[in-house]
């Protein structure tokens, strides 16, 4: 993707800010102070954080602190209407990403991926390393690597359809990145999983960008009110994370729930959306 060796770097810098910001225990950390713990100037951190957040570090900050998934919760939850969870249209234009999407039928599914060719490689990505898989009908595979590793993070995707034949394909997988990370292009999806977990991954792609839900409206939306915790098995097997919001679902205490990828992925996902919108 364009510049991504500097946007790799710009969220290298978020994640050390993670770290710092906790430590600081709810103390405000200023410009000064915070460029400082990076080994940077003021000016220099300012610029390069800043435009990969889309906002001052100052701002920043209030969208990272481990009462911001509350604040979401209290200021853009979004309710999930059956209607719209579970009957979105592939070419529906989805949480501010043209997106289409279709799903492996269930019998494909139990297959295990057998007779499927799946391309894979790495990208930079505003998140860190992103492996990336597709197959001929679209990305079926969306993964972030640098709080597992990238043998881990290809094992765990690869394990879920083990019968499937991988080919590395770094060159095209660069080329996908651009479209799924600049929104230059239309990206299209091909979610492979069980039906209740389609019905789970459909109803997380309702959810706007800057908005945020709990399991339990997803279960309601889907029609299974009482399934809270098959829902939340099933958001953390979404194996298309960012493109399918699973970052965006959040426990009803407005704690921040789990993310297969990382906590610190998470709050960064959610923070990144929360700054770019309020800076329109």
């Amino acid at each position: 993707m364009s510049d991504d060796v500097n946007i790799a770097y710009h969220y290298g810098i978020v994640k050390r800010a993670i770290d710092l910001i906790d430590d600081a225990d709810g103390t405000d950390l200023p410009l000064e102070a915070l460029a400082a713990k990076m080994g940077m100037s003021p000016a220099h951190f300012q610029r390069v954080f800043s435009r990969w957040a889309g906002v001052s570090p100052k701002r920043f900050q209030q969208y990272l602190t481990l009462g911001h998934a509350k604040s979401l919760l209290d200021a853009r939850f979004t309710t999930l209407e059956t209607s719209n969870a579970v009957g979105l249209s592939g070419s529906s234009r989805l949480h501010d990403l043209f997106l289409r999407w279709e799903a492996m039928s269930p019998g494909d599914f139990a297959r295990k991926g057998q007779g499927l060719v799946i391309r894979y490689g790495w990208a930079n990505s505003p998140f860190g390393s992103a492996l990336i898989m597709t197959t001929d009908r679209g990305v079926c595979g969306l993964a972030f690597g640098d709080e597992t590793n990238r043998e881990d993070a290809f094992a765990d995707m690869a394990a879920r359809w083990p019968a499937a034949t991988y080919v590395e394909d770094s060159k095209s997988i660069v080329a996908t990145a651009d479209e799924i990370f600049d929104h230059r292009s239309e990206t299209q999806l091909h979610l492979i999983g069980a039906p209740f977990q389609i019905k789970v991954w459909e109803a997380l792609l309702s959810i706007p960008s800057g908005h945020v839900t709990t399991y339990s409206e997803i279960a309601k939306s889907i029609g299974n009110p009482k399934a809270v915790r098959a829902v939340g098995t099933a958001v953390g097997r979404n194996p298309v994370s960012w493109l399918v919001p699973c970052h965006r679902a959040l426990r009803k205490s407005g704690g921040l729930g789990g993310y297969h990828w990382g906590l610190p992925v998470k709050r960064a996902m959610l923070a990144y959306e929360t700054a770019r919108k309020e800076a329109v």
